[in-house]
């Protein structure tokens, strides 16, 4: 009876760690400070389990996730870019601040961590030219 109980128990927990793990599949946007001025991200995951895969979209173009891993709140993964012919490794670690809030530091090289915040779907993207308003004198 005990040991019945006990199983039940344990399962229950288990099962609530899983529910409380942070949903990161989808669209996330993001402005990061650079010495050349702010830059828009926008990233595209797909989890699979502790599996991350999908892209990171900048000026430049699309660049598929490489490394990633999901550890319950918990994301990694590099951006691996070509420029020039020379190859370099941006990487990327964060954390689920709520639903819709992922507090990233991103590395490259030896230069010091650059800390930002993505944002669920478009909220973290920059805004957009007001419409409606011409550019021409009238």
């Amino acid at each position: 009876m005990f040991r019945k109980l006990g199983l039940a128990v344990l399962f229950v927990a288990l099962g609530s760690v899983t529910a409380l793990a942070a949903d990161f599949n989808g669209k996330w946007t993001a402005q990061v400070e650079t010495p050349r001025g702010t830059m828009p991200l926008t990233f595209n995951f797909h989890v699979d389990g502790s599996k991350l895969t999908g892209t990171v979209s900048t000026r430049r173009g699309d660049t598929d996730i490489e490394n990633g891993k999901v550890d319950g709140d918990n994301i990694s993964f590099d951006q691996v870019m070509n420029f020039n012919g020379n190859e370099f490794k941006i990487s990327y670690s964060g954390k689920a601040d709520g639903p819709d809030s992922i507090k990233f530091t991103r590395q490259f090289g030896d230069r010091p961590g650059t800390d930002f915040t993505a944002r669920r779907g478009d909220a973290g993207a920059p805004p957009s030219a007001p419409t409606g308003l011409s550019a021409q004198p009238q």
